[in-house]
């Protein structure tokens, strides 16, 4: 593939094609016809899959650019916390001090005045600020994107800060650091996951002990912010946590009454080994938010082939229909890999069909597909035109027509 060819792949964010380009020789620092890197190009797009396809190829992100800058510190500046987290781990061991202090000095400055006063700051455009929310490429997080003067950038400069931080071994005192994710009131935003994840990382005995005073808070970001810290230190090390965790969050779920820090309480159960947890699930099956309602399902025991608890398959059944369709595509989440849904199962998945999500649509008919429905072949012809070329691995888009193999069609 020539040069001109892989930027147009990565100006069209096709990683796996970007990969190929690279795997077959094509050079990771190619520039595009005004000398730009074509791992600036990915970073200015915010793609972190195409990004680091670069970086596993060698390009570096340390790379001089003619305006005195690095591919690293455009990426500081994009407000992305993730995408800085990659470039940074293909550096970390070739920066210099003067180097680590720039970088904190640049997100330090964007954290400080914010990122639509930033963006104002470096274009010198007037007129209103176009935003809008996004999820972070790798799935984990949020963002708002603000675009001005022909620029745009995401909003998570504050996490950045976190990041470098935590890379640098600057250690932020914890009540600074929670005053940085307060200060977002945001659960789902990179600036408040970002300190959830430095804190638990850094030291389990701070972020434990912290844990009581902020459960009891009369805040409830503060029990939010509480219950998204256990969750992260379940998820880092859930063996040695598990027990501890269990004696909080049990109790802990009969009482709350804010619905996103039960919901997050209720996530961090999912992590737990205790049959207490599934009777929390089936108690709260029917709470009238949402966030809570599409938790339950995973809090539900089973088999491999079998719901085990008497009322779990009736809560499924409900929850299968529920008005809200995140719940709904919980319990398609669920089910769709479930060997032994059995007809009523296939029902419920059937439904699953006339879902507006695609993705849904999609792991739908999978489920069916694995249940031997004939109803398979009908549902993947409602899921709609698919890109293939933007799906890595196509099993899960295949699933009919392994279905009518099987029968010899």
């Amino acid at each position: 593939m020539s040069g001109h060819q892989l930027v147009a792949e990565v100006r069209a964010g096709r990683a796996h094609l970007v990969r190929d380009a690279l795997w077959a020789g094509a050079d990771p620092e190619t520039t595009d016809a005004d000398g730009v890197p074509v791992l600036c190009i990915a970073v200015a797009a915010f793609d972190g899959h195409v990004a680091d396809a670069l970086l596993d190829a060698g390009a570096d992100p340390l790379r001089p650019l003619p305006d005195g800058s690095t591919p690293l510190l455009r990426t500081v500046i994009s407000g992305n916390a993730g995408l800085t987290a990659a470039l940074l781990g293909h550096a970390a061991n070739r920066l210099t001090e003067k180097d680590r202090a720039e970088l904190l000095a640049c997100a330090g400055r964007w954290c400080e005045t914010g990122a639509e006063a930033g963006l104002r700051l470096a274009t010198g455009a007037t007129g209103p600020v176009v935003r809008r929310r996004v999820p972070d490429d790798f799935g984990v997080t949020a963002y708002d994107i603000l675009t001005l003067g022909g620029m745009s950038v995401y909003d998570g400069h504050c996490a950045v800060l976190s990041r470098l931080e935590a890379m640098f071994g600057v250690h932020r005192p914890f009540d600074v650091l929670l005053t940085r994710a307060l200060a977002r009131a945001d659960g789902d935003h990179a600036d408040w996951m970002e300190v959830v994840a430095v804190l638990a990382e850094r030291s389990r005995a701070e972020a434990w002990s912290s844990v009581p005073a902020l459960r009891s808070a009369s805040d409830p970001l503060r029990r939010l912010f509480a219950a998204d810290l256990v969750r992260q230190l379940l998820a880092l090390d859930a063996e040695s946590a598990e027990r501890h965790a269990a004696d909080v969050l049990l109790p802990w779920a009969a009482e709350e009454t804010d619905p996103a820090a039960l919901a997050s309480v209720l996530r961090g159960l999912t992590y737990v080994d205790d049959p207490a947890a599934e009777g929390v699930g089936l108690a709260h099956h029917a709470h009238p938010d949402p966030r809570v309602r599409m938790v339950v399902p995973s809090l539900l025991n089973r088999t491999r082939y079998a719901y085990t608890h008497p009322e779990a398959w009736e809560v499924l059944v409900a929850l299968a229909s529920d008005p809200d369709a995140r719940v709904r595509a919980a319990v398609c989440e669920l089910l769709y890999e479930f060997e032994g849904c059995g007809p009523e199962g296939a029902d419920l998945l059937a439904g699953f069909l006339r879902e507006d999500d695609q993705l849904v649509r999609i792991k739908a008919v999978s489920g069916l597909a694995l249940a031997d429905d004939a109803r398979c072949v009908e549902g993947a012809r409602q899921i709609g035109p698919v890109d293939r070329s933007e799906w890595p691995d196509t099993w899960l888009l295949d699933a009919a027509t392994r279905y009518a193999q099987r029968l010899g069609r």
